[in-house]
């Protein structure tokens, strides 16, 4: 018997609940391989009660549970490190709950935040150092640790009932989609839910930064003049936030 024949099936074994067949006709005696497969399955869960507190907190511990012990049925570890581990758990949320959108978007916020807080450093851009920008060549730069989501419900505000453990807040529709977005600002990870139209602005910036085009996508919803403004005030915004990391000038 090779030991990488061993390896490879209690592997298999491992992630496989039930499937022991092969394994034991391979070992002198079975005894105590259950012990593995409850190590395997209380630290992966562990992990995601680490990653989803929130989550946990709204969910219960007994229904976080059976969802956590059914994700680690359908999707086993595959990367080389467990902080991985749970980027995916939506996915199994969307299948036991497909009518709790909010617990679908409240995950994303979950791993979101800590996701972003590891995102790469970038240095910051000041309103004084756009003075002499060529606008009609400028190139808007996100920060590396921007990013976005669809918001159809009140995810935020209930992550934020939870995260500062004040009155709890009943999960609720929004009247028309929104979006949440979350950055990092010096050590401290940002979440912020904004309206459909600054959220088409950021994803015009997201596609290739054309500042002009992002005008457009303003105007485009509230027309020339208030759409010029707005576009005006969301730039200034977004730099007082440390969300647009740099200008690069094309053409």
């Amino acid at each position: 018997m090779m030991l990488a024949d061993m390896q490879r099936d209690f592997h298999h074994w491992l992630v496989n609940t039930g499937d022991e067949n092969r394994l034991q006709r391979r070992l002198v005696s079975p005894r105590g391989l259950a012990a593995y497969q409850n190590n395997y399955r209380s630290q992966l869960v562990n992990v995601l009660k680490a990653s989803y507190p929130q989550l946990l907190s709204r969910m219960g511990e007994g229904a976080f549970l059976q969802t956590a012990i059914r994700h680690i049925d359908l999707h086993p570890p595959s990367s080389w490190t467990l902080d991985d581990y749970g980027a995916d758990f939506r996915q199994t949320l969307r299948v036991i709950y497909p009518d709790n959108p909010d617990l679908d978007e409240l995950a994303w916020i979950e791993w979101t935040l800590s996701e972003c807080f590891v995102a790469p450093d970038a240095t910051t851009l000041t309103i004084q150092a756009l003075g002499d920008i060529d606008w009609d060549h400028a190139r808007l730069r996100l920060t590396p640790s921007f990013r976005q989501h669809v918001a159809t419900t009140n995810a935020v505000d209930v992550w934020s009932s939870l995260h500062h453990q004040t009155e709890a807040i009943e999960a609720e529709m929004l009247d028309t989609p929104a979006g949440v977005i979350v950055w990092r600002r010096g050590f401290s990870s940002q979440l912020r839910q904004v309206d459909a139209i600054e959220r088409a602005a950021l994803l015009s910036l997201l596609n290739d930064g054309d500042f002009n085009a992002m005008c457009d996508v303003v105007v485009e919803h509230l027309g020339e003049a208030e759409g010029v403004t707005r576009a005006g005030s969301l730039l200034a915004a977004w730099m007082a936030s440390d969300i647009v990391a740099s200008v690069e000038i094309h053409g």
